[in-house]
């Protein structure tokens, strides 16, 4: 993730700079010049545990062709201007699959602090012939009892989603970050 250096508005060097806000005094970046103010909020991101109906209900992980371990996750994207979380999970399914959402359902909201994101996760029915875009690497499908889950932000959403399923999760730890 790109730091800010300099204010957008003039370009004058950001600072860390105390200053009153609604819940007291808080440190943010800010122009000593102008008084921009870098915000640093989290990024809402769009998670979907895929349920693939043309597969029996097994679910597909995928692997980010950027990834340098093996670890399979769910089918993650940013939201774009303008859209719904509903409208932006069914576009990265369909972006990334090729599968079409059948039906949406939200299931939970986590922070991923590690990333600075707010993930907004979804069981996703799903229908059709997989077919992955250049940013993934390949999927498998698990029968959910099969599904191994992470400790955090995807993780979590996974494994409230089994338990409501009648599976009590199993949790893997994560690869070292390189």
């Amino acid at each position: 993730m790109t730091a800010f250096r300099f204010c957008p508005a003039c370009a004058t060097p950001l600072a860390e700079i105390s200053q009153a806000e609604d819940g007291g005094d808080k440190v943010r970046l800010r122009c000593p010049a102008c008084g921009w103010t870098h915000w640093n909020n989290p990024v809402p991101v769009l998670a979907a545990i895929v349920e693939c109906v043309d597969q029996g209900g097994r679910v597909l992980l995928a692997r980010n062709a950027a990834w340098t371990h093996r670890m399979f996750a769910l089918i993650t994207g940013f939201m774009e201007a303008g859209e719904s979380p509903e409208d932006g999970i069914r576009r990265e399914v369909a972006e990334e699959t090729a599968l079409e959402a059948l039906d949406t359902t939200l299931v939970a909201v986590h922070e991923f602090l590690r990333m600075n994101q707010v993930i907004i996760t979804f069981h996703v029915r799903a229908r059709g012939e997989v077919r992955l875009s250049p940013e993934l690497a390949e999927y498998k499908l698990f029968a959910p009892e099969d599904i191994r889950c992470w400790r955090a932000g995807t993780g979590l959403a996974l494994a409230q989603w089994l338990r409501s399923r009648g599976h009590e999760p199993q949790f893997i730890d994560l690869p070292p970050r390189a």
